[in-house]
């Protein structure tokens, strides 16, 4: 009986730390190099006054070097202010522990497309690709995000990086604060 317990507990243990498998969208290695990215991850969604915003997360490797592609898309039937990617913009993530890490966009200015749908609303896609720091890339997997600044050519904006998100959209829950330690080692 005793046997059983303690097997019992090893394989509820080795459940609970268990990594569940990375999932891409597209992983692919042929003669010119390597390219692969993860499955779009929700990790922002405001839903206020007619107008809904999100930020989707994806991780990608490009011959050895893993970026963060960040996915903007805002839907109203009101005028859509763009926020421009440059190379200046930057993505500041807060952690629990209280360490700050930085990402640098790519130099590549980038303001999004802007498409009407049969419903009458504009919907502004933007997509920007952001490099990790070498000095503190560690970080990101030791700790949750707490806070995410986006730095846009013209505009600032801050994120609360909640634990648990349940999506308006579609009614799936993400746990964007522990999105780099679930996924970043899908990138390396």
């Amino acid at each position: 009986m005793k046997q059983l317990f303690t097997l019992t507990i090893f394989l509820l243990t080795l459940t609970a730390f268990a990594q569940k498998p990375c999932e891409y969208s597209t992983n692919v290695t042929d003669s010119i190099g390597s390219y692969k990215i993860t499955n779009e991850y929700l990790v922002n969604e405001k839903n206020f006054g007619g107008t809904s915003n999100y930020i989707f997360f994806s991780l990608a490797q490009t011959d050895g070097l893993p970026t963060l592609n960040v996915q903007l898309i805002q839907k109203s039937k009101e005028f859509i202010k763009a926020n421009c990617f440059d190379k200046n913009s930057k993505i500041f993530l807060q952690l629990q522990n209280g360490k700050i890490v930085s990402l640098m966009h790519i130099n590549q200015e980038n303001c999004g497309t802007l498409i009407r749908d049969e419903k009458g609303f504009d919907n502004r896609v933007n997509t920007g690709i952001f490099l990790f720091m070498k000095d503190n890339y560690e970080e990101l997997k030791k700790s949750p995000v707490t806070l995410m600044r986006i730095k846009y050519l013209t505009n600032i904006e801050d994120y609360i990086v909640k634990s648990e998100l349940t999506s308006e959209m579609n009614g799936k829950v993400f746990h964007p604060n522990t999105y780099f330690m679930d996924n970043i080692r899908c990138v390396e």
